[in-house]
């Protein structure tokens, strides 16, 4: 018999499914899934962008109006790309949701996806649509000077109608992750499909700008990871009465990161009254602050299933799980916990990819089974890697050196009074 929760959902697709002929009728159509696909369903479900990021670092500082020494390279990219891959070499197999065209860009992306051996149903390829694309221009030092971002694709393409196709991996996720780039009508459907399964949605903001696309589904959201920039933004268009003062970090370097969750107080709690359970704030060189409800528990929506079949997640959870930190150590008696999580030191290449790595490995270790303070020590860990590498996501990681950067990085936690 059709559970409640089914029934509204099929609601649901009636009012938000797109017009079919948005779906080219000779678009591929994902493979029917077994009863032998249990585990597939229960894999962490990522939609969002696949992109080829063009990366052009100079060798010296670019002078105007003249071309520059220097490197350009293709690597594979995109948000939602990036959290799957990096979740994947850490021992999660999750199920994506994107789109490419019929391309040199899309054979790129859909060549090296099927190297890894993760599922590719759910990537839809087409004819005569580019695929994602975004440019990106270095400084001499790794950091990211400017960017030009071509999605599309995923704007026109990606839509409910191919999103509720993969209703069953929904139903059957123990989170599902959403980044910004999704048009508004997809991203408040494949919220509610979530949600009405009681599964618990994750919001990538991607940048200032889509970060207010949170508006539609705010109440739908449990967690979010914005940076200072993204989080004054989404409390700007949440509580639009209330004016939020922004930050610029390099003009406040050597504040007591005390002082600075104060400022950045006003609108954590402005997403935390829209119904947030968590937030994953990234700061720079500051670190990042972790702020959640104190009763939050991953662990209903979490069978461990990956365990048994996964030897590197299986010890992944066994290393880091068996490291002591103290767990009582937050302060204040808010119904909210904050805690600072110090940058580790690492020898910069490229800081593109790494809040991307942060959140896979946070969503890895959700999906092993570790609490949240394990999970984002994880997540840190795998964003050291992306710094540390000329790819977005690092070609491995070893559960030693993550276990022994793991310890490191919870030994310097400190709790805030929120």
């Amino acid at each position: 018999m059709e559970s409640s929760a089914r029934r509204r959902l099929a609601a649901i697709s009636r009012h938000l499914l797109q017009p079919p002929a948005l779906i080219p009728s000779n678009g591929p159509r994902p493979n029917q899934l077994s009863a032998d696909s249990e585990l597939l369903e229960r894999a962490p479900v990522v939609i969002g962008g696949m992109v080829l990021d063009i990366q052009a670092i100079p060798s010296e500082e670019p002078s105007p109006g003249t071309t520059t020494p220097g490197k350009v390279r293709y690597v594979n990219g995109g948000v939602a790309r990036n959290i799957a891959e990096c979740m994947s070499k850490l021992g999660t197999k999750p199920f994506i949701i994107s789109v490419i065209g019929a391309d040199m860009a899309g054979e790129q992306l859909m060549k090296y996806w099927k190297s890894t051996g993760l599922p590719t149903e759910g990537i839809l390829k087409l004819e005569g649509v580019t695929t994602p694309v975004v440019s990106n221009v270095f400084g001499c030092k790794g950091e990211s000077v400017a960017a030009v971002a071509s999605v599309d694709a995923v704007e026109t393409y990606l839509t409910s109608g191919w999103i509720e196709q993969f209703h069953r991996n929904i139903y059957g996720a123990p989170v599902v992750m959403v980044d910004a780039n999704l048009p508004p009508q997809t991203l408040e459907f494949a919220c509610r499909m979530a949600v009405g399964a009681g599964v618990p949605v994750w919001f990538e903001p991607v940048s200032v700008i889509k970060s207010s696309r949170i508006a539609s589904v705010a109440n739908l959201v449990a967690c979010t990871s914005p940076n200072e920039a993204e989080l004054i933004a989404m409390a700007t268009v949440l509580s639009p009465q209330t004016k939020f003062e922004g930050i610029n970090l390099e003009e406040i370097k050597g504040l007591p990161v005390e002082d600075l969750f104060q400022m950045l107080k006003p609108a954590i709690v402005s997403l935390f009254d829209k119904g947030i359970k968590l937030l994953l704030i990234t700061l720079g060189s500051y670190g990042l602050f972790l702020c959640h409800s104190r009763n939050l528990d991953f662990s209903r929506n979490n069978s461990n299933l990956n365990l048994t079949t996964d030897r590197f997640l299986r010890q992944l959870y066994q290393e880091v799980n068996n490291i002591y930190y103290n767990q009582c150590f937050t302060i204040g008696s808010s119904e909210f916990c904050a805690f600072h999580f110090p940058a580790i030191p690492a020898e910069v290449v490229s800081v593109i990819g790494a809040g991307d790595c942060l959140v896979g490995g946070t969503l890895a270790g959700i999906c092993a089974g570790l609490d949240v303070a394990r999970s984002v020590a994880v997540g840190v860990v795998a964003a050291k890697g992306a710094v540390e590498s000329e790819n977005n996501v690092p070609d491995k990681f070893l559960v030693t050196n993550i276990q022994e950067k793991v310890k490191e990085v919870l030994s310097r936690v400190k709790p805030l009074l929120f």
